[in-house]
C-alpha cells in the first residue's frame, strides 16, 4: 500500500517529536512515514470511516494529512506514494473537529467549545457567521453553505472525538452529558450526507453507534480491519528504513522488544511516540506509559478485584472487545482500546471472531505492573524501595532476604487498608502483589505453565537460573501443599534440558494472618 524507499538514505533529519500537523513535518524536513497509500484507499473506494487506536499514536497526524490531501496542498505531497496518483485541481472544504486540547467537566462547557470550533470553521471556509439558535442547525447550515459556496462537497475529519467523555468516565452522570452533547453534533453527519464528500471519526474508545451516534450506521469501521492495522504507528520496515540514520548505538532487537508488538489483526507497529523520543533521548524508558496512565483504569481493576497474573493473556469475542458505554466497561474492551492489550491471536469458530489479547512489548508489561504495584500497596515508596531489594536479591539467589521481605511487607500493612480496600479482601490479593513485584521487575515470566503433570502457578527465567513457583492459601489447602506439589507434580522436569540450576519454590499464604506463612526453598542442579 505505502511505496517504500528504494534506497536508504543516511541524511539525518529533524525527529518530528510532539508534531501532529502534516504541513510542519514536510515544511521542516523532518521525518515521516508515508501513510498516503492508506489515504488514497480511503478516499477512493469509501465515504464514511471510524478509527479507534490508543492515545499518542498519530491519530491526529494523519487526519491532517487528510485534510492537507482534500485541499489540495501538492507541494506538501511531492515524493510521497499518493503524488502521481490525485487529482490536485479538485480542491474539497475541509471542516475539522478537534477535542484533543483541554478538559470539559460539563454539558455547558461542551457546548461552549462546539459553538467555538464551528466558528472557527466558518471564518476559515470564509462562512458569514450564522445566528442559529442550536448546535445541530449550526453544523447542518456550515456543511450546506461550505458546499454551495465552493461547489465542492464537504470534508469532515473529527479528531478525539470522544475525549470529552473518557475525561469524565469516572463520573458516569457527567460522562453520560457529555455523549448527549456529541450525540447532538455527530448525528448531523448522517442527515448532511449530500453535502459531504467525505468523513472520517477518530479517537480512543469505541462507543456504539445506536448510543453515540444516532443512526449513522454508514461509518466504515476500520479498528480491526487487518489491511489497517498499520494505518497509524510504526512498522519494522519504517525503523530500519525512514530511522536508519538514527539507529547507530541502539540494540535493534532491544528497540523491537521494548516498543514494537500493537496489532490490530495486520502487521505490527511501534508506537510513534515511544520510538521518536528513544532516538533523541538514546535511553530505554516507557515513554507513552508515562504520559499518562488512567487512575480510571487502576481504580477499577482494584474495585474488580483483578486477578493481575491473568491481565496479560486474556480471551474475549468481538461483541465484548467492542462494549464499551459510560456504564458498562468490560475489562478487556478497556485495556485493550486504551493501548494496555494487544491482539496475539484470532480464531474463527461458530460464526464469530475470539481475540487473544496479551500486553503489547515490555513496556507496556512492566510499567503497569509497576502502577498496579503501587496501587495494591499502601505506601508508593515502599513498593518501590521493596521492588529494588527484591532485585539484589535474587541476583544472590538470597530466598532466606525474600522470604523476610515479603513477610515484612504484608505485616507492615495497617489493619485499616485492608479493612478499606477490596481488592485486599479476596485471596488472589497476595499470590497478584507476589507476581506484580516480579512483573515491575520486568523479568521473564512464564504463567499456569502446562506440563504433562499439571499446571505450574509461576516461572521466573532469569540470570541463567529458573525459579518455579506454586502458591497456596493455608485456610484452603494443608501447609506444606505448595511444595509437595512442585516436587509430586515433576514440574521441574520441563526445564531440565535447559541445563541451568532449578528452584523450586512453595509459597503459602494466610488471609487470617495477613502474611507469608512458609517460603520453602529446594533447587536441583
Amino acid at each position: 500500500m505505502r511505496q517504500l524507499p528504494i534506497a536508504i538514505s543516511m541524511i539525518r533529519k529533524k525527529l518530528p517529536i510532539g508534531i501532529q500537523t502534516f504541513r510542519e513535518i514536510r515544511e521542516d524536513n523532518c521525518y515521516y512515514v508515508d501513510k498516503t497509500g492508506y489515504a488514497l484507499k480511503m478516499a477512493t473506494e469509501g465515504k464514511s470511516f471510524f478509527l479507534s487506536r490508543p492515545r499518542r499514536f498519530g491519530k491526529s497526524l494523519f487526519l491532517d494529512t487528510l485534510g492537507e490531501l482534500f485541499a489540495g496542498s501538492e507541494a506538501l505531497f511531492t515524493g510521497l506514494y499518493v503524488h502521481d496518483k490525485w487529482d490536485w485541481s479538485r480542491k474539497a472544504p475541509v471542516v475539522r473537529i478537534s477535542f484533543a486540547e483541554g478538559t470539559l467537566h460539563s454539558r455547558e462547557t461542551l457546548d461552549e467549545r462546539i459553538w467555538g470550533i464551528l466558528k472557527e470553521n466558518r471564518e476559515t471556509l470564509g462562512l458569514r457567521l450564522t445566528s442559529s439558535p442550536g448546535i445541530s442547525t449550526a453544523f447542518s447550515e456550515l456543511l450546506r453553505e461550505a458546499h454551495a459556496a465552493t461547489g465542492e462537497r464537504v470534508v469532515v475529519l473529527v479528531d478525539e472525538y470522544d475525549k470529552p467523555i473518557l475525561d469524565n468516565i469516572d463520573n458516569p452522570a457527567i460522562a453520560a452529558e457529555m455523549r448527549d452533547g456529541l450525540r447532538n453534533l455527530y448525528s448531523v453527519i448522517k442527515g448532511a450526507d449530500a453535502h459531504i464528500r467525505f468523513a472520517m471519526l477518530a479517537g480512543v474508545s469505541k462507543f456504539s453507534k445506536v448510543n453515540l451516534f444516532s443512526g449513522l450506521n454508514q461509518l466504515n469501521d476500520i479498528t480491526m480491519d487487518a489491511k489497517y492495522s498499520a494505518i497509524c504507528g510504526y512498522t519494522d520496515v519504517d525503523i530500519d528504513t525512514v530511522f536508519a540514520p538514527e539507529l547507530g548505538g541502539l540494540d535493534r532487537a532491544e528497540i523491537r522488544d521494548w516498543y514494537n508488538g500493537y496489532n490490530w489483526t495486520g502487521e505490527s507497529v511501534y508506537n510513534p511516540f515511544d520510538l521518536l523520543l528513544l532516538l533523541d533521548k538514546r535511553e530505554f524508558k516507557p515513554y507513552w506509559f508515562e504520559t499518562g496512565t488512567p487512575d480510571f483504569l487502576v481504580k477499577l481493576l482494584a474495585k474488580r478485584q483483578a486477578w493481575l497474573p491473568d491481565l496479560g493473556r486474556m480471551e474475549t469475542n468481538a461483541d465484548m472487545l467492542s462494549t464499551f458505554e459510560v456504564d458498562n466497561i468490560p475489562t478487556e474492551a478497556l485495556m485493550f482500546q486504551a493501548g494496555y492489550l494487544t491482539i496475539d491471536q484470532v480464531e474463527r469458530s461458530f460464526g464469530e471472531a475470539w481475540y487473544a489479547l496479551r500486553y503489547p512489548n515490555h513496556e507496556v508489561y512492566q510499567s503497569l505492573n509497576n502502577s498496579l504495584l503501587k496501587s495494591w500497596s499502601p505506601g508508593e515508596s515502599v513498593a518501590i524501595a521493596n521492588k529494588r531489594q527484591l532485585g539484589h536479591l535474587l541476583k544472590r539467589n538470597d530466598f532466606a532476604g525474600m522470604h523476610t521481605l515479603f513477610t515484612g511487607f504484608f505485616a507492615s500493612i495497617p489493619h485499616d487498608w485492608y479493612r478499606n480496600n477490596p481488592i485486599a479482601q479476596y485471596e488472589g490479593y497476595y499470590a497478584s502483589v507476589f507476581y506484580a513485584y516480579f512483573a515491575a521487575l520486568g523479568l521473564d515470566i512464564v504463567l499456569e505453565d502446562t506440563s504433562n503433570h499439571g499446571r505450574l502457578d509461576m516461572a521466573v527465567k532469569f540470570n541463567a537460573q529458573v525459579y518455579l513457583f506454586e502458591f497456596k492459601v493455608v485456610e484452603l489447602v494443608p501447609e506444606g501443599k505448595a511444595m509437595q506439589q512442585l516436587k509430586g507434580k515433576a514440574y521441574a522436569d520441563k526445564y531440565r534440558a535447559l541445563q541451568q540450576p532449578i528452584h523450586l519454590i512453595g509459597v503459602e499464604f494466610s488471609k487470617e494472618q495477613r502474611s507469608v506463612v512458609a517460603f520453602e526453598v529446594e533447587t536441583l542442579v
